[in-house]
C-alpha cells in the first residue's frame, strides 16, 4: 500500500498502462497469428495484407512506447521471412 500522495498516483497510473498495455499486447498476438496462418495455408495475397497490417501496427506500438523498436523490427522481419517463403 502506498505511504505516499505521489506513490498512490503513481500506483493507480500502473494500474492504467498495464490495462492499455493487455490491450495492444493482445491485438499484436492476434496480428501476428493472423500472418501465420494465411502463410500455413499457402495464401500468397491474404498472407501479403496480414502482413502489411502487421508491419504498420508493430511500429504504430512503437511509436506509443509499447514495444522498443528492435523488438518490433524483429518481429516484423521474422513474419517476412514466412511470407516470401511462400
Amino acid at each position: 500500500m502506498a505511504n505516499h500522495k505521489q506513490a498512490a498516483k503513481r500506483a493507480r497510473q500502473t494500474i492504467v498502462r498495464t490495462e492499455r498495455n493487455r490491450f495492444y499486447k493482445t491485438r499484436i498476438k492476434n496480428i501476428t497469428k493472423a500472418v501465420i496462418e494465411a502463410v500455413e495455408a499457402s495464401d500468397k495475397e491474404a498472407a501479403a495484407t496480414a502482413m502489411k497490417t502487421a508491419n504498420k501496427y508493430l511500429h504504430h506500438c512503437v511509436s506509443k512506447k509499447i514495444l522498443k523498436k528492435e523488438n518490433a523490427a524483429r518481429k516484423v522481419s521474422r513474419l517476412q521471412i514466412k511470407v516470401n517463403a511462400i
